[in-house]
């Protein structure tokens, strides 16, 4: 594996992302902030969609995300999960992302960064209400033996939401999933990826800063099986830290939508 080190009790220790470059503007619609202080990263613009791979794509938003930024800025919990709940019954969960979820969201961050922090509890608080109800969505059990998806982020990576609004929309099409989250350590996604054997890897990175080649280089390596037959995950780049990054081997995701049916498509092939 290039560049990488060992420490002196043996552990793999991978190099952070050699990049002198910014992050790019703002964390996509959706995507959870965990910032103990400073002022938040701008939101994008709320007429464009941001999906699993951070790439605007032109949409119309419809009217429910006032309501839901409304009772966002009110933190009113029980209004924010009727009003998703209502919106992904009504829409679908993509659909609800694209057109409810995501403005609102930007609507919220863009009050944050030009009011400071007392708008820090009502993203925290519209995020988790996001999050919740993701889970509360029905999902179809899997095929017995198929193996999983793995969802994470990248090291130093806070920005949950899309991989959650992700597994949610793999659930609802009977794909399995492991989603680790926030900030997984390289050495750990290893482990787990060796462990579970996945069917593939998709990693989330928001900024620039925190999109590490080296791990996908050494992920693209790694197998499991016999010598002349191993077999090993496909490697699946998300987020706006990877635009213009090309690692052979990896893929890019192009949106919720399609990185949906990518990744259902392979899992039923």
């Amino acid at each position: 594996m290039p560049n990488a080190t060992r420490s002196s009790g043996g552990a793999l220790r991978l190099p952070p992302p050699r990049s002198g470059t910014a992050p790019l503007p703002g964390p996509a619609p959706g995507s959870r902030r965990i910032r103990s202080a400073g002022a938040p990263l701008p939101a994008p613009d709320p007429q464009h969609e941001t999906g699993p791979e951070g790439d605007a794509v032109p949409r119309r938003p419809g009217p429910e995300w006032r309501g839901l930024s409304r009772a966002a800025t009110r933190l009113d919990g029980p209004a924010l999960e009727h009003l998703l709940d209502l919106a992904l019954a009504h829409h679908g969960l993509i659909t609800a992302w694209e057109e409810v979820i995501a403005p609102a969201l930007h609507t919220v961050g863009r009050k944050w960064a030009m009011e400071g922090e007392p708008y820090v509890g009502v993203e925290h608080l519209l995020s988790w209400h996001v999050s919740s109800a993701f889970r509360r969505l029905p999902t179809v059990p899997p095929r017995a033996g198929a193996p999983p998806t793995l969802l994470t982020c990248v090291a130093d990576e806070h920005h949950t939401l899309p991989i959650e609004a992700l597994a949610a929309a793999l659930g609802q099409r009977g794909v399995p999933t492991r989603v680790f989250g926030a900030a997984m350590p390289a050495e750990a996604l290893v482990g787990a990826v060796r462990r579970l054997g996945p069917a593939g890897v998709v990693l989330w990175a928001q900024a620039r800063e925190t999109a590490d080649r080296a791990l996908v280089t050494h992920l693209l390596g790694v197998g499991w099986g016999q010598r002349g037959a191993r077999i090993r995950p496909a490697v699946h780049l998300a987020g706006p830290g990877w635009a213009g990054v090309g690692i052979p081997g990896a893929t890019r995701l192009t949106g919720l939508r399609s990185a949906v049916e990518a990744l259902a498509g392979r899992a039923t092939g």
